[in-house]
């Protein structure tokens, strides 16, 4: 590959935007790498461009604000051959302490951090009229049956990034920069943008039956409940080991399976089963097994004190972002006890998906397993070596490293990311050290777990784990896995109960690390939407590069893309629509942000018109002064061929501030600064007393969410008072725990409080003063002249 000079490669490359290189900082090419990446994601790149008045936010240090500026330069039409990420970078280094200074950090972990702190600041809290908040959208992960141990977690690898209002920025102004990916109309006026020429090669191969429904075909029956009526009271006998251990013996060896293509749990032949219809069916079944006693006595009123603070807790809010809507999918995640044949199912959310690189014997396995439908794990862990020793792990320990250091084609064979995938989610034995902890059994059991993707986000991120660390050293697997530019079909990973319809990807970008697991350089190789051709971005230089490059490269991080034919078609149909103008007497309003999706997501899901509407149907006040930014109007037939195709709503024909979310605005700041006054003055009060003879406790958690709401930091108001944390019986009274985080406040104020939120329980410091004795006194003074 021959490297052009900076000035002629900046020709050639003028009348392409997105060819932008960044300086290198100071060993930040884990950073540029990784920023490059994802400003060639068209969902995400396009809406900071299309929707920048979006992008508002009053949380520090306002990365989404640098990311935006930094897009707009790297688009820009009259860019510059290279910028500095000088901004983004100091927000990234107040973020997180790991990123000061000039040393080599991972960028992986810096995807992560930048996009957990990007959903954080654009979040927003999902509305019933939004839809049903499931527990796919839910933050973190729902616990649908037991509890999950420890060792469990070593297992499923993907890591969740959704957690977690937008300054000021014109559309359409100027020379905002538009990237001509999509064939849609357009965000910022009627006009239709063109069409990418990968979209146009795209539409050539149009075969003419649509994607859409036919993942639904895959699966025939997939989740089984073994769970039997009256089974735990049985298991509660107390069983003999050696016949414990002969029936875990019999249930291993003849009575594990896995269907390559379904979430099944296995079901010995000893033990009835009855399947189950659907996922739904599933939960329910697991909800309505017995619950365990607590085996604590504590005392009764502190016990229920917690009980109802417990059911009267603030409800937990859910929120999205666009973070969320590309990049976020679910795992459905089933744990069998292979002594009780209880299943445990969890649904976690992932970001992006932690693989494997399996060595030479785990390839193997993997391969015989797939044939025999066995259970197998890839990867090696320290747990494997507890009843072998330590001379047994330090000496398979030296013979891995040995083996990194010799080129994989001496060694192995290749590996593919189906392998990896395939890695991942294999069935894994959880016994020995890894034993399941389970909830009817009440103690360590062998299980059986497997996983199966339960929602396909828009942009699938896979993280490769190139990079070991030992007890005694680090190294890096220099394997190469090959991977597909295009068609990765993730069908066979997929749940039976998926919503997913679109199930195969085509590849953005990739980002690779050349060197060691001590230091090393990152690049990425990203396509371009426009032109459709490959480009090696390597700090401020951009090189068009083969595709074969692509597929020879040493990948450690890969986005991929859904693709569907039918969503360029739909696009298409639109356009044509808008081109053609026909007379409508009506106008509608719709969600610029929805608009942003229809026209670079593959499922883009129903109209969310209440983006910009409240529960009332009205503009919420505080939005009204930039609706504009929010909006896009269509004419009357491209609305009715969006809404007749993706349903949704509301339909908006006019825009209006809604009086009743004003009135309630209004109350609102009336009782914040009226709880604020009156605990000023309570507490000014408290500060004048010299010596009080009751102090009351409050927790500091609950005061720091009550003081986030008076100060309208946070809309939502806390829930009751809970004192649970903080106290402890003794003697039957609640005493302040040792070591608590807690305040101390007056009497006055703690009745104020409680008569608002309720809660509790009341935690008292008492001040016993006792009273001057005036004869104890004269009788003394007397004995001291006598004296």
């Amino acid at each position: 590959m021959v490297m052009v000079s900076s000035h002629k490669q900046q020709e050639l490359l003028a009348c392409f935007v997105g060819l932008t290189g960044m300086k290198n900082i100071g060993n930040s090419c884990y950073m540029n790498a990784a920023l490059q990446a994802l400003s060639n994601c068209p969902p995400l790149t396009q809406y900071f461009l299309d929707c920048a008045g979006l992008v508002r936010t009053d949380k520090k240090p306002a990365l989404c604000k640098s990311y935006q500026k930094l897009i707009t330069e790297l688009w820009h039409k009259k860019r510059p051959s290279y910028v500095v990420p000088t901004t983004l970078s100091h927000g990234i280094k107040l973020l997180n302490p790991m990123f000061r200074g000039y040393a080599q950090q991972d960028t992986q972990e810096f995807l992560r951090c930048l996009m957990d702190q990007l959903h954080e600041e654009l979040k927003e809290p999902l509305t019933e009229c939004g839809g049903s908040i499931s527990s796919e959208s839910s933050d973190g992960e729902e616990r649908l049956d037991g509890e999950r141990s420890s060792a469990e977690d070593d297992f499923l690898s993907c890591d969740s990034g959704s957690n977690s209002d937008r300054g000021e920025a014109g559309i359409g102004g100027g020379e905002t920069p538009v990237p001509d990916e999509r064939d849609c109309i357009g965000m910022t006026g009627d006009h239709p943008i063109e069409i990418s020429e990968k979209e146009r090669l795209k539409e050539k191969r149009v075969s003419g039956s649509p994607l859409r429904g036919t993942s639904r075909d895959v699966d025939e029956d997939a989740d089984v409940d073994t769970a039997v009526p009256g089974r735990a009271e049985e298991e509660e006998v107390v069983e003999e080991d050696s016949r414990r251990q002969e029936n875990n013996r019999e249930i291993e060896a003849n009575n594990i399976s896995q269907p390559n293509n379904e979430v099944t749990v296995p079901r010995p032949h000893s033990t009835p089963c009855s399947p189950v219809r659907n996922l739904q069916e599933l939960h329910s079944k697991l909800s309505s097994a017995p619950l365990r006693s607590s085996p604590l006595r504590s005392s009764y009123p502190f016990k229920k004190a917690q009980l109802v603070l417990a059911s009267k807790k603030k409800k937990q809010s859910h929120y999205r972002s666009v973070i969320s809507d590309i990049f976020d999918g679910s795992i459905l995640s089933l744990v069998q006890c292979l002594t009780c044949d209880r299943v445990s199912t969890t649904v976690e959310t992932f970001q992006d998906l932690s693989l494997p690189i399996p060595g030479k014997e785990d390839l193997a396995k993997l391969h015989s397993s797939i044939h025999q439908n066995l259970p197998v794990k890839t990867s090696v862990c320290a747990e494997t070596y507890g009843s072998q020793g330590w001379l047994t792990f330090i000496v398979d320990s030296i013979r891995r490293f040995v083996v990194s250091c010799i080129p994989s084609w001496f060694w192995g064979p290749m590996v593919t990311l189906e392998d990896c995938l395939a890695a991942f989610f294999a069935a894994d034995e959880l016994k020995g050290d890894n034993m399941y902890s389970c909830e009817r059994c009440k103690k360590l059991r062998n299980g059986v777990k497997y996983c199966k993707v339960l929602r396909l986000p828009e942009i699938l991120c896979i993280h490769l784990k190139r990079f070991r660390h030992e007890v005694m050293y680090s190294f890096k697997i220099s394997s190469h896995v090959s991977f597909p530019l295009e068609g990765l079909d993730m069908r066979p990973f997929l749940a039976k109960d998926s919503p997913s319809q679109v199930t195969t990807y085509d590849l953005l970008s990739v980002i690779c690390h050349h060197g060691t697991a001590g230091s090393g350089h990152y690049i990425a190789y990203c396509q371009n939407v426009i032109n459709g051709q490959w480009y090696e971005f390597d700090d401020q230089y951009v090189t068009e590069v083969h595709e074969t490059v692509v597929q020879n490269a040493e990948a450690y991080v890969l986005f991929y893309r859904k693709s569907s034919e039918e969503s360029v078609r739909e696009r298409q149909k639109v356009v044509a629509l808008a081109s053609a103008k026909e007379p409508s007497l009506l106008q509608f309003y719709i969600s610029r942000e929805w608009l942003n999706k229809f026209n670079t997501f593959t499922e883009p899901g129903p109209i969310a018109n209440h983006t910009f509407l409240c529960h009332h149907g009205g503009i919420p006040p505080n939005k009204y002064h930039y609706i504009d930014d929010l909006v896009v109007i269509v004419p009357q037939n491209v609305w009715e061929y969006l809404y007749n195709s993706f349903g949704g709503g509301p339909a908006v024909n006019h825009l209006y501030v809604c009086a009743i979310c004003q009135v309630e605005i209004e109350a609102l700041a009336k009782r914040r600064k009226t709880e604020i006054d009156t605990f000023i003055k309570l507490n000014k009060e408290f500060q004048a007393e010299e010596a009080p003879s009751v102090i009351l406790c409050i927790s500091m958690q609950w005061f720091r969410e009550w003081e986030s709401f008076v100060k309208g930091k946070d809309n939502e108001p806390p829930g009751p008072i809970d004192n649970s944390k903080i106290g402890v019986m003794k003697g039957g009274h609640v005493q302040l725990k040792q070591g608590a985080d807690y305040g101390q406040i007056s009497e006055e104020t703690w009745q104020y409080l409680l008569g608002i939120y309720g809660g509790g329980p009341e935690i008292a410091v008492r001040q016993t003063v006792v009273p001057a004795d005036p004869d104890g006194e004269r009788k003394i003074e007397a004995e001291t002249r006598a004296l």
